[in-house]
């Protein structure tokens, strides 16, 4: 059992889940960003564009092992 949870990570359900974690922790940023603009406080705002682009950047690579797993899905193509 042990070992199915240790290759969890590497198969579709698991990224796909990494995805879907990832992407939810946007809504926080948002969150922040928002904040930001409110109270004009600059530093905040770059702490949420820098968290943004970690986001997007955690994406990409997710969705680039989705690809090599060969993926069937037709959204994917």
């Amino acid at each position: 059992m042990a070992k199915k949870a240790k290759n969890f990570k590497k198969s579709k359900s698991g990224l796909y889940l990494s995805i879907g974690t990832t992407a939810f922790g946007a809504i926080s940023v948002v969150k922040q960003a928002r904040m930001a603009r409110e109270e004009n406080d600059t530093l905040r705002l770059i702490d949420a564009a820098v968290s943004a682009a970690a986001i997007v950047t955690g994406l990409a690579i997710l969705y680039r092992e989705l690809k090599r797993l060969g993926d069937d899905d037709v959204l994917l193509g």
